[in-house]
C-alpha cells in the first residue's frame, strides 16, 4: 500500500515576514529598556554616593548636563521600543525627575533682578590659576584694577617659590589698590575697600610661623569680617582642593591619593559649613569650590545659602574653559538671606585662566 505522504505546513510569506521583521524591533526595544535601567540606577547611586564615599569620586566627574539629555534622548527614543515603550518611556521619566537638578541649569533664567541701589557692592571673585605666573604682570593687575570692585576674592596666589619675588609682588598688588586693605593667608587673596573687622583661616589656622607652603595646602577658605553700611557680615574666599589625582588607575597611589582627596574635601567643607552654622552675620561664599552642580558636595551650600547665579539671566552657567569650550560650572557664589543679587555674570578671563571672572553686584537688605 501506498503511503500518502501530508505536505508540510507552511506559513504565508506575509506573517513570516511580520515574525522576522518584529524581533530587529523587539530586540532594540530591549536594548533601549535595559539602556533606560542602567542610567536610572546609575541616577540612584549618584545620589546615594555622590560626596559620600571616596570611590565614587570618578563617577562624580560626569559632565551635569548628561543628567537631562540621556533622559531626554532616551525618550526621543521611545518610538523605536515597539512592546517595550511603556516601560521605556516610564524609566526615562524617572530618571529625568531624579536627576534634572543635577545638571547645572538655571531654574530662575527668566527672572529679572531688581536694580542696584547706588551703594550696592561690587565684588570679583577668580581663580587666577596661578597668579601671574605665565602673564604679564602689567596685562594682570590692568584687569584687575579695570574691574573697579569693592571686594575681590582671589584664588592661587603663587607669583613665585621665591619668597622675595612673593614679597616685590604683595607691594605691587598694595600698590595698585591704594585705599584698599589685602588679606591674604596661604593662597587666598581678599582685597576691600571696607574696614576689615576679623579673619578666620579653615578648615584650621596653622601654628605662628608656619611657612607659606603650609598655609598654601591647608588654609582653602579665608573668612574676612567686613563692616559694610554700619553692619558686619563675613566674606568667604574659598577654593577646595580638587576631587581627584589623575594619574594613572594601574597604580596603587591612584587609589590612595583618591582617598586622601576625598577625606581633604570632607574637612575643608565641614569646616565651612560648620563655621556657616554658627555665624550669626550676613555671608557671602564665593570662589574656586572644585565642584559641579552635579556633585553632591555641593548639598552643604545649597541647603544653607543661595545660589547667585539665579540672577545670571543665563540657563546654563559656566565657568571652567578648557581649549577655548566652556563646560560647566566650578566656580559659585552663595549668599544668605539678606542679600539681594542685583547681577551675576562671568566675565571672559582673556586667556589668564581656565577660570572665568565671577562679576557680582549685590546689597544688604530686601529679597534675594
Amino acid at each position: 500500500m501506498t503511503a500518502v505522504r501530508t505536505p508540510p505546513r507552511t506559513e504565508p510569506a506575509a506573517g513570516r515576514a511580520g515574525r522576522v521583521g518584529r524581533r530587529p524591533g523587539a530586540r532594540a526595544g530591549a536594548v533601549l529598556t535595559g539602556l533606560g535601567a542602567a542610567w536610572l540606577l546609575l541616577v540612584v547611586a549618584h545620589r546615594l554616593f555622590s560626596g559620600r564615599w571616596w570611590l565614587w569620586l570618578a563617577p562624580e566627574l560626569i559632565p551635569p548636563l548628561a543628567f537631562v539629555a540621556v533622559p531626554v534622548l532616551l525618550l526621543g527614543a521611545v518610538p523605536l521600543a515597539g512592546r517595550f515603550r511603556a516601560r521605556l518611556a516610564l524609566l526615562a521619566v524617572a530618571g529625568l525627575l531624579l536627576g534634572a537638578d543635577l545638571a547645572g541649569l538655571n531654574p530662575a533664567v527668566w527672572r529679572t533682578p531688581p536694580p542696584a541701589p547706588a551703594d550696592a557692592l561690587r565684588l570679583v571673585s577668580w581663580n587666577t590659576t596661578v597668579w601671574n605666573a605665565t602673564d604679564d604682570p602689567d596685562t594682570f593687575y590692568a584687569s584687575l584694577t579695570a574691574r573697579h570692585a569693592d571686594v575681590y576674592l582671589l584664588q592661587e596666589y603663587k607669583p613665585d617659590d621665591d619668597p622675595a619675588r612673593r614679597d616685590a609682588d604683595l607691594a605691587r598688588l598694595r600698590r595698585e589698590f591704594p585705599g584698599y586693605q589685602v588679606v591674604l593667608r596661604g593662597e587666598l587673596v581678599t582685597v576691600t575697600r571696607f574696614p576689615v573687622v576679623a579673619t578666620t583661616a579653615l578648615p584650621a589656622d596653622p601654628p605662628p610661623g608656619a611657612d607659606w607652603r603650609t598655609d598654601y595646602w591647608e588654609v582653602k577658605s579665608l573668612r574676612t569680617d567686613l563692616r559694610v553700611g554700619g553692619r558686619t557680615v563675613s566674606v568667604y574666599n574659598t577654593h577646595i582642593l580638587v576631587p581627584l589625582d589623575l594619574s594613572s588607575p594601574l597604580r596603587e597611589l591612584f587609589y590612595d591619593r583618591r582617598h586622601e582627596f576625598f577625606q581633604r574635601r570632607e574637612t575643608q567643607y565641614r569646616a565651612l559649613a560648620a563655621d556657616l552654622d554658627r555665624n550669626p552675620n550676613p555671608v557671602l561664599v564665593a570662589g574656586d569650590l572644585n565642584t559641579s552642580p552635579a556633585m553632591g558636595d555641593l548639598a552643604r551650600l545649597r541647603d544653607r545659602l543661595t545660589d547667585a547665579a539665579r540672577a545670571s539671566g543665563s540657563a546654563y552657567p559656566t565657568s571652567w574653559t578648557i581649549a577655548g569650550r566652556r563646560w560647566w560650572r566650578l566656580d559659585w557664589t552663595f549668599v544668605s538671606p539678606g542679600w539681594t543679587v542685583h547681577r551675576y555674570r562671568l566675565r571672559d578671563a582673556r586667556g589668564m585662566s581656565d577660570h572665568r571672572v565671577q562679576d557680582v553686584v549685590l546689597s544688604l537688605g530686601g529679597s534675594r
